[in-house]
């Protein structure tokens, strides 16, 4: 250990690669993968190109795969996290020139979240390959939303590499609704939408959510042998708190305790799979929250012992939550530690949507009285869903 922090062990940042299985156990093909597709589009052409960590071929970044095969990308763009490495949640990021390629990268997620006149100049296509995990408060589909309005007003057609939705094979939550749009939220989906995100693209474009309804000339490389109730494990993880399939089932859930006083186990090996506070004392298990290089710097509750829920098995041994946002778990601590009137903080208006969910859950309504409420918006967003699938239920 050096000035307090935890070096990331060896083990958790090897990214595991299993052969992901599609129809009749078919192996899933990633747009990106599927270079014969998009290549000739790029012959000749001046390349912008939005990726991060987890834009992979193989064990190989996109960026660096494409250059090999001498296509001219003139400009990167990085979303929240960063490109090459891991920043904190939230943490704002400066542009900066990329070592390795000796190409300028221009930061999303930090000063802008829209590439400008300026950064787009000299760029003929852009190309789209980020991991997202299909819920609504992941920011990578709101970069998505400001990549293809840039595009859309400066006439520059975009390109995206289809990637599998772990979370694809359900919709839950409530719908975002008018006047709670921000940057965690910005399109009245659930928060659960049950797409790939080159579906959401088609969806963002033919609704015309874009700001002035203008529309992107977008392509969507598609994938291969997926349909939405293909269970993928992901090739590298999306960002630097997702590091275990357990984190990215459960992170639905779990993600709503951001705006609570309880801590999600960030500064911890495994966050994502428990969550707890240092006064509740009814719990057994316990964990102390560190800063931890690549991962949390200063977590919620550092140094101090919390006491919660362990999850890091549930599904495996209760593979049965699967397809469901959990409720069950904020209403349980509300009910043991709710009387703290700083329980909820003003962050959870923005993550869920809508300021009803935190009423029902003072009101004392439980998981299924609250999920009743959301039938009615379910039944039409699937409607608006249906027209812009590329791959079966």
């Amino acid at each position: 250990m050096k000035n307090g922090l935890i070096p990331v062990p060896f083990l958790i940042v090897l990214f595991l690669f299993f052969v992901s299985s599609g129809p009749a156990g078919a192996q899933v093909i990633t747009g990106a993968e599927q270079m014969d597709d998009y290549l000739p589009l790029l012959k000749g052409k001046n390349i912008g190109i939005v990726a991060n960590k987890a834009s992979v071929v193989g064990s190989q970044n996109l960026v660096d795969t494409l250059l090999e095969k001498g296509v001219r990308i003139v400009r990167i763009f990085s979303p929240e996290h960063g490109f090459r490495g891991y920043a904190d949640a939230g943490a704002g990021i400066e542009n900066f020139n990329d070592p390795g390629t000796g190409i300028d990268v221009i930061s999303l997620y930090g000063k802008k979240s829209k590439p400008s006149v300026q950064d787009l100049k000299g760029v003929d296509l852009m190309l789209f390959d980020i991991q997202d995990v299909g819920v609504r408060f992941y920011t990578y589909i709101s970069t998505l939303s400001f990549v293809m309005e840039a595009c859309a007003e400066n006439g520059i057609p975009l390109v995206l590499l289809d990637r599998p939705n772990p979370n694809s094979f359900y919709i839950d939550g409530p719908v975002l609704e008018k006047g709670f749009e921000s940057f965690v939220g910005m399109h009245p989906v659930p928060m659960v939408y049950g797409m790939t995100i080159g579906e959401y693209a088609m969806m963002v474009n033919g609704e015309r959510w874009l700001r002035n309804s203008v529309k992107c000339r977008l392509s969507v490389v598609k994938l291969e042998n997926f349909t939405h109730r293909t269970r993928y494990t992901l090739p590298a993880w999306p960002s630097p708190n997702l590091v275990s399939m357990n984190a990215v089932y459960l992170y639905p859930s779990l993600c709503l305790f951001e705006g609570t006083m309880i801590s999600v186990g960030r500064g911890t090996l495994y966050p994502f799979e428990v969550f707890g506070h240092p006064n509740w004392l009814k719990c057994s298990f316990t964990f102390v929250p560190r800063s931890i290089l690549g991962m949390c710097l200063h977590p919620p509750y550092e140094g101090k012992e919390c006491r919660g829920i362990d999850l890091r098995m549930i599904t495996r041994d209760h593979p049965g939550f699967l397809g469901s946002l959990q409720l069950s778990w904020l209403i349980a601590a509300f009910t043991d530690l709710g009387s703290n009137p700083g329980f909820f903080n003003n962050y959870f208006e923005k993550l869920a949507g809508t300021a009803k969910l935190r009423e029902q859950i003072i009101l004392g309504l439980s998981e299924e009285e609250i999920k009743v409420t959301w039938l009615e918006d379910h039944e039409k967003f699937k409607l608006i869903r249906a027209k812009y699938l590329l791959y079966k239920d």
